[in-house]
């Protein structure tokens, strides 16, 4: 027989239940997230990462394949020989087009984001990116890799992962060191599923977006990059992207000496490869400047360049991994490696300078593979006593080029290792890469991303002492004309009279420098309204309330950083 009250019993459960999980998530939403609660949602960020990078990677090969009809994307430029040139041409002003209009559609400057908006989300942007701009700029990626531009996927799924974790954030309402966290989770999934290569993806994260090793962030950013890996092995197996040849261990410690030689060999085209990238950027603009181009036809002309190139060298379409490969395993004769290089770079400085999309670490490595090889070829026609094998060379020119251009040492050199298996030349590679990592930093800003973050008058090459002040808005910092510690409104209308004054919109990265100039104890704060632009008070600017704010956040950052 049925209890009568069982069903008010059940009732008053699920009642019971409910209230405490809502009084769970409103302490959740309001403490914010324990370790253990922060290591389950790195858990599932990194798995989305893993599973958007995955997903990125099979559209690539499905509209590559679509588009030119090869059975094996691996082997495009062997492909590309036998089709027809007007294809070959077709191609990449097709997809030049169809990337500008959606540009010019969805972004405000038309240009496409990247790991250095990643970047710049870490440091200034409390751990967030823009998501309108990158959902497009993915798409414009993914077209651009697909129809051939000569760059790589690593960008992309870098932006696409940050765009996971900024969304997870806002819907926890995290604060910004949580936020960053949790992005470098992302970035860590991310490059663990693009390239099988767990240990490296997660220093990528720290060493290059984050830019620090706090230990509050290596355990989950690890635990992240696991499930990018798993995602990974799941689709395409425990197997590298390149396969080596059987020798490539050392002949002689007497043959370290050329391995200095080629890093700084490597970090001279490392640096040559920026300059040229920024070079055709700032030519590429300057024409469409004086020609009056609109900006949505930008990528287009720049895909007309690169599909004449590629009708006599398909080598530079796409990710270029089947020439990396070839230059790795000694397929290639020194003319061939010599004019492929000049021409990879060439061909990744037009469809940067054409904001046709793409990533900068894939074209590194195969220029690095290249410089390698050519070398090697020298040094061990040279010196055949004392050498050991040019794929050896190759190795290191790889790992070397692309720590220069990423800035990041630790993590290329270890995902150079992942990305072949060979964890025997590691002597060689490391010598490679910190005498190519440490000549390119002097040359430009410290990396490519940096230099370009610079270029768009964004300093975080200088340290957060430099960047932070960019930070604080005057209007934040400000005492108003009502508030009781307010600065005398007299003696404030005076120093308008004289021109001393700081607009509310201004950062204390400009105010900082007035009061030096001036001496004096604060700045009257305004807004310039009408046609004439006339300053209205909005109250002072006080030198020890902008130190005070300052001397917060480099407390705050370095909490952050060492905690």
């Amino acid at each position: 027989m049925t209890d009568p009250q069982t069903p008010t019993f059940l009732r008053r459960c699920r009642q019971d239940a409910e209230a405490s999980l809502a009084r769970g998530w409103a302490l959740f939403r309001s403490k914010g997230l324990s370790q253990i609660q922060f290591w389950f949602v790195a858990l599932l960020v990194g798995t989305a990462a893993g599973f958007a990078a995955l997903l990125f990677r099979l559209a690539i090969v499905w509209l590559q394949t679509a588009v030119y009809g090869t059975p094996d994307v691996n082997t495009m430029a062997s492909f590309a020989m036998t089709l027809p040139w007007w294809l070959v041409l077709s191609v990449p002003i097709a997809g030049g087009l169809t990337v500008g209009l959606i540009l010019h559609r969805f972004t405000p400057d038309g240009r496409v984001r990247s790991v250095a908006d990643v970047i710049e989300g870490a440091a200034l942007g409390d751990g967030r990116v823009d998501n309108k701009a990158g959902v497009a700029s993915a798409v414009c990626s993914w077209i651009t890799l697909s129809t051939g531009g000569s760059s790589g996927r690593e960008g992309p799924v870098v932006h696409m992962a940050a765009m996971i974790a900024s969304w997870v954030s806002d819907r926890l309402k995290v604060d910004g060191v949580t936020a960053r966290d949790l992005l470098g989770c992302a970035v860590a999934a991310a490059v663990s599923a693009s390239f099988n290569a767990p240990i490296a993806g997660a220093l990528f994260a720290l060493e290059v977006v984050l830019r620090h090793f706090a230990l509050h962030a290596f355990a989950p950013i690890v635990v992240a990059s696991a499930a990018g890996t798993v995602m990974n092995r799941l689709a395409f197996g425990d197997v590298t992207e390149f396969r080596l040849p059987g020798n490539t261990a050392l002949a002689f410690y007497l043959e370290l000496p050329a391995f200095l030689i080629l890093g700084l060999t490597c970090g001279l085209i490392a640096a040559a490869m920026i300059r040229a990238i920024f070079f055709a950027d700032d030519l590429g603009t300057a024409l469409q400047n004086r020609l009056k181009l609109p900006r949505w036809l930008r990528p287009s002309v720049a895909g007309a360049m690169l599909g004449v190139l590629a009708i006599g060298y398909p080598h530079i379409i796409g990710v270029g991994y089947e020439t990396t490969s070839r230059a790795l395993t000694g397929q290639l004769v020194l003319n061939e490696a010599i004019v492929f290089c000049v021409l990879k770079v060439i061909a990744v400085s037009i469809t940067m300078a054409g904001r046709m999309g793409g990533g900068i670490f894939s074209p590194a490595l195969m220029v690095g593979a290249l410089t390698g090889l050519a070398f090697g070829q020298i040094a061990t026609g040279l010196l055949p006593t004392v050498s050991g094998s040019e794929t050896l060379y190759a190795l290191a020119g790889m790992g070397a080029v692309a720590a220069a251009v990423l800035g990041a040492p630790i993590s290329t050199t270890l995902i150079v290792f992942e990305l072949t298996g060979d964890w025997q030349t590691g002597l060689a590679v490391m010598v490679s890469v910190s005498l190519s990592t440490a000549l390119t930093a002097r040359m430009v800003e410290r990396s490519f991303f940096l230099h370009q973050l610079e270029r768009r008058h964004i300093r975080l090459a200088a340290g957060p002492q430099a960047y932070l002040l960019a930070m604080f808005r005057v209007q934040g910092v400000m005492r108003h004309r009502e508030a009781e510690n307010a600065a005398d409104e007299q003696a404030c209308r005076t120093m308008i009279e004289q021109g001393l004054w700081i607009q509310a919109s201004s950062t204390l990265e400009t105010a900082l420098p007035l009061f030096d100039k001036s001496g004096v104890a604060f700045l009257p704060v305004v807004i310039l309204t009408g046609e004439d632009r006339t300053p209205e008070l909005q109250g002072a600017l006080f030198h020890v309330d902008a130190l005070k704010a300052y001397n917060r956040a480099l407390a705050a950052t370095a909490e952050e950083e060492h905690g």
